[in-house]
């Protein structure tokens, strides 16, 4: 075990005691610290924690009465989720924490997830919580790196089946503290948005050929986690520039399919002034669960399962009418250099004459849209290609050397060590 570490236990003091104790005694029987953080509201604990519920308060400017007065619980648990992030970044500032980690059910939970989404990647933190990947979560209220156990037989009452999760979520966060390797800040970083090599296989290329000009590229399974995280971590600044080129996760989101990212998915890059190059990869399909009843409206339409987990159907024309508006907004809306690819001859393998979702007629239905809505200066390519072609990757690289050579990316970090030299 590292020597000095500690980990912040957050949870409201008042109505678990019990367990948040538990899980102190728990990481300091393992040789490391913990300190309690208190977020409760009314009631009083029955020990001093080491954050008190008025420290938080005070840390979000009000005092724990005025909390009270508010007479609304989320409104209540809110505010003190802004003292908890703010005393939590503290910490984290200082070198005082080195992981954190929450209890509670959907008030608890709540809560933690604003100070886990705060807390930089790298940093581990872990939820004890009765909703674990519940569909209750929104994706874009998830940290890139948390972690969550099921808080089982625990809602009230330190139980043996509780304390068998508690322990096993106090030896987590030391195994992630003990064992974390921070990320290296030696290569400039990019990201990508893909699936699988068996959808889009772009990204074998590209990152060959981002590694060999000294960045580090980062790919992101769009997947509904895998696009939140990377808009959570372009909006810390992580990336030099994006290649957003797995779009499905927007289609799912305007079909109300539970494999989403948000509807903010799209907007960081552009938003933050990142520089961006955007294709529509396998956006012209919904994704559904494999192991569930496939909704009427979908039953009449081309289907590939993909897994036992996920499966996809092709969308209308009506449908990718919609996604293109959508899409294009955003993209439009940009406020750094950004560049739209628009392969004619499909976005993905399951596309391609011969598979189970070709669907040439549909796919047209996006070319003629993107090609009307998408506006300068946005950069629209239009290509006599499938996205899966090594020639995609060469016109996207291109475009991405162009604004490396203009000053608009910073140069790898070979080219830097030859600029040195």
């Amino acid at each position: 075990m590292k020597q000095g570490l500690k980990v912040l236990i957050i949870g409201t003091a008042d109505t678990k005691a019990d367990e948040l104790l538990f899980m102190k005694q728990s990481v300091e029987g393992e040789g490391a610290s913990a300190a309690i953080m208190d977020v409760g509201v009314l009631g009083k604990p029955t020990f001093v924690p080491e954050i008190t519920n008025e420290q938080v308060a005070a840390a979000a400017g009000m005092t724990l009465g005025q909390i009270v007065e508010l007479g609304d619980e989320n409104a209540a648990m809110t505010k003190m989720a802004d003292g908890a992030v703010k005393l939590a970044l503290d910490l984290y500032a200082k070198g005082e924490v080195h992981g954190v980690l929450a209890l509670g059910g959907t008030m608890g939970t709540d809560l933690a997830l604003d100070v886990t989404a705060a807390l930089p990647l790298g940093m581990p933190k872990f939820i004890v919580t009765t909703v674990a990947y519940s569909h209750l979560i929104p994706p874009d209220r998830l940290a890139p790196d948390v972690m969550m156990i099921l808080w089982a037989g625990g809602l009230y009452g330190l139980n043996s089946i509780c304390k068998a999760t508690l322990s096993q979520a106090a030896g987590a966060v030391l195994g992630a503290c003990n064992t974390v390797v921070s990320p290296d800040n030696g290569r400039p970083r990019v990201a990508i948005g893909g699936l699988g090599k068996s959808c889009l296989s772009y990204m074998v290329d590209l990152t060959f050929e981002l590694e060999r000009r000294g960045y580090e590229p980062v790919v992101f399974h769009c997947t509904g986690m895998g696009g939140r995280a990377m808009e959570s971590l372009i909006e810390q600044g992580t990336f030099v520039a994006v290649f957003d080129f797995a779009l499905c996760e927007l289609s799912n989101s305007l079909r109300g399919s539970v494999v989403n990212a948000g509807r903010s998915r799209l907007e960081t890059a552009g938003r933050s002034g990142v520089p961006q190059i955007v294709a529509p990869g396998a956006s012209d399909m919904v994704d559904v669960q494999t192991w569930a009843p496939l909704p009427d409206a979908y039953k009449s339409r081309p289907y590939h399962a993909h897994n036992r987990l996920i499966a996809s159907v092709t969308t209308t024309p009506e449908e990718r009418r919609e996604l293109a508006q959508f899409v294009a907004g955003k993209v439009n809306a940009a406020t750094g250099p950004t560049a739209f690819l628009l392969p004619v001859h499909g976005i993905h393998a399951w596309d391609r004459p011969g598979q189970p979702l070709h669907d040439p007629e549909g796919h047209q239905v996006f070319v003629d849209q993107y090609t009307q809505l998408i506006k300068q200066p946005v950069d629209l390519r239009i290509l006599d290609m499938h996205i899966n072609d090594r020639a995609f990757v060469d016109v996207a690289i291109g475009i991405f050397d162009n604004w490396v050579e203009a000053g608009l990316i910073p140069s790898g970090a070979l080219e830097k060590q030859e600029m040195e030299q």
